[in-house]
């Protein structure tokens, strides 16, 4: 379990546990990238800072801004758990997968991704990991200014004050970029812009009862090429998308999380995504959903027990114009569940723990998931922890009811996904250094794979009846032999197969056998820097821009980056930033361009830190 933190500070984790706990306790395999790290780095989006989390494949379909999908331990793009501001933040009017090209970096001030199935804690979608995005701890405050190469502009401004019982954070974030031509690099730029807006407070009102809420606005608009719509082929088309997602939560809670607590919340999350082809409307899909929670914790002793229940409503539209309005549709759906977890401590060298969810659907069969996990001290700095877990994954409403005319039609009778697996951890936690060396494995059944019907040329979701499987090795190391330095470094090796239409397995693809990254940031009188090292290795892609589709290897490459910081005056500072320094040319996705080297230049002011 890496820290990407501190090594000398104790970090908490809370989305390993439905509690706070220290990294260095759990079982589970945790990395967190904090404010330092991601202020020091310069990395304009959350999914630039995940490439320095083992076992996390990102896929970007083009240059910045582009769709962009995040795989964890060879798990599909929809099985990743993302919250936002403590908000379950999955897009429902896209098929259930996590934004991660929305996500401006500047309003993060730490990132947690926790890997392994964690639906008996988070329920569906955890069953590669959960990432965690948040803001700023108290009383700090931060602005910045950046332009640079392929007409990039991004300007961000934070602010947060109060103590741990009465506070409140806000944020605000902007970036937009000319780009390229990401279909051959004779066309058309294919640009973007995107904006964001965070906040989050928090306020006693009276002896042990706390009131407070948080929230997110994003909003995105990106350009880029799709398929000719006369010949079906990828081609440099005018496409673009207009995406917005919005949430807020509030909560009441009572009692002191430290003895015990009640806690009731309730939050909204909205999107909507709309695709243009030159200006000219195609379609959208609209989506709600509505959470209702109550949740309770008491401490026995160094046993903790905690029961949470949640009550979701769900509705989704989607609209067209280009087909006249044949794949209009409308639908809701609701689910109940109930958490339990038993944390235990105080046994000697020994902790861990045993969760369990049911979860009651309105439209499929009821599931139930177990998470169990112990960690054990050996002495000398070393531990050893393992765990089990499982995960399910609700069909989308488009692999359910979803239609294009002429190519697709879903499936009312599909089911959740379910995934268990299990791993084991060595670990060593030092003074100034840490280690660990993680195997895991894992099975994902009853897959939801397209179906291509060739005597009618309609394709169609599937439940497979066969397993796909998952099995790798993960190193992580860190090192801090001052308190201005820090050094990290990860490997990871993973064996990602899945059922071959012929029989047989197959490689997963867009995930990568062989993967891994080096970060070094710190302080040095007037100057700060971040610099980091990602290599991604050979994998598979699929080129749909051939009949018929065939597979397609696409090369390794290094994705190297670095900023300098240097104080002027007072909080002042200047800043200079480079990114894919080696000018590697490489595709996430088969026919996609991304960009070459980038130079940027700006100004920042930071306070409080």
């Amino acid at each position: 379990m890496m820290d990407i933190a501190t090594t000398n500070t104790p970090a908490i984790v809370v989305t390993a546990s439905r509690a706070k706990e220290s990294a260095d306790d759990t079982p589970a395999s945790v990395s967190l990238i904090d404010a330092d790290r991601i202020d020091r780095l310069g990395m304009p989006s959350v999914a630039d800072l995940l490439r320095l989390v083992p076992s996390a494949a990102i896929s970007a379909s083009g240059p910045a801004g582009s769709l962009t999908d995040v795989r964890i331990r060879g798990a599909e793009a929809n099985h990743t758990l993302l919250f936002v501001e403590g908000i379950r933040a999955n897009d429902l009017a896209a098929g259930n997968i996590p934004r991660f090209e929305l996500l401006n970096a500047d309003l993060a001030s730490r990132l947690e991704v926790v890997r392994g199935p964690q639906s008996a804690l988070w329920g569906s979608e955890a069953i590669g990991g959960v990432v965690a995005v948040s803001g700023d701890a108290f009383g700090q405050t931060r602005a910045l200014v950046e332009g640079g190469s392929f007409g990039t502009w991004r300007g961000a401004a934070r602010a947060s004050v109060g103590t741990a019982d009465q506070s409140a954070s806000i944020g605000i974030a902007t970036q937009r970029s000319d780009g390229i031509d990401s279909f051959d690099g004779h066309g058309d730029h294919d640009g973007f812009r995107n904006a964001a807006l965070r906040g989050s407070g928090r306020m006693s009102v009276a002896p042990g009862i706390a009131l407070g809420g948080s929230g997110f606005a994003l909003w995105g608009k990106n350009q880029f090429d799709g398929f000719n719509p006369a010949t079906f082929q990828h081609d440099d088309t005018l496409d673009q998308s207009r995406n917005r997602l919005a949430a807020g939560r509030v909560f009441v809670e009572a009692g002191q999380r430290e003895s015990r607590y009640v806690t009731a919340s309730a939050s909204l999350l909205g999107s909507s995504n709309r695709n243009y082809l030159d200006e000219t409307f195609l379609n959208r899909t609209d989506a709600k959903r509505r959470t209702l929670g109550l949740e309770g914790g008491l401490h026995l002793g160094e046993q903790m027990l905690i029961a949470a229940l949640e009550d979701e409503r769900e509705t989704f539209e989607a609209r067209d114009d280009l087909y006249f309005g044949a794949t209009d549709q409308g639908r809701i759906r609701r689910h109940q569940s109930l958490t339990l977890e038993w944390r235990a401590g105080g046994l000697g060298p020994v902790s861990g723990g045993v969760a369990l969810r049911h979860d009651i659907f309105s439209r499929f069969k009821d599931a139930t998931s177990l998470r169990a996990s112990i960690r054990g001290a050996l002495g000398g700095g070393f531990s050893l922890a393992g765990s089990y877990g499982e995960g399910i994954g609700q069909p989308s409403f488009f692999d359910l009811y979803g239609f294009f005319p002429g190519s697709f039609a879903g499936n009312p009778s599909l089911k959740p996904e379910s995934s268990r697996g299990g791993e084991v951890s060595l670990r060593y936690r030092g003074s100034r250094a840490g280690a660990a060396l993680t195997y895991y494995r894992q099975q994902l059944r009853q897959e939801i794979v397209d179906v291509f019907d060739p005597s009618t040329f309609l394709s169609t979701a599937a439940n497979s009846d066969r397993k796909s499987r998952r099995q790798g090795v993960e190193v992580e190391a860190d090192y801090q032999p001052t308190e201005h330095v820090r050094l990290t470094a990860t490997y990871a090796f993973l064996d990602a197969s899945e059922p071959s239409v012929a029989g047989g397995l197959v490689k997963e693809q867009r995930r990568p056998k062989h993967s891994g990254s080096i970060a070094l940031d710190g302080t040095a009188g007037r100057l700060s820097y971040g610099a980091s090292i990602a290599y991604v290795g050979a994998h598979v892609d699929t080129d749909f821009g051939s009949f018929p589709a065939r597979r397609i290897r696409l090369g390794a490459y290094w994705l190297a980056g670095a900023q300098f910081a240097y104080r002027l005056a007072g909080p002042l500072e200047a800043t200079l930033r480079v990114a894919n320094a080696f000018d590697d040319d490489y595709q996430d996705v088969v026919g996609y361009r991304t960009e070459g080297r980038s130079v940027h230049a700006g100004f920042r002011v930071a306070l409080g830190r």
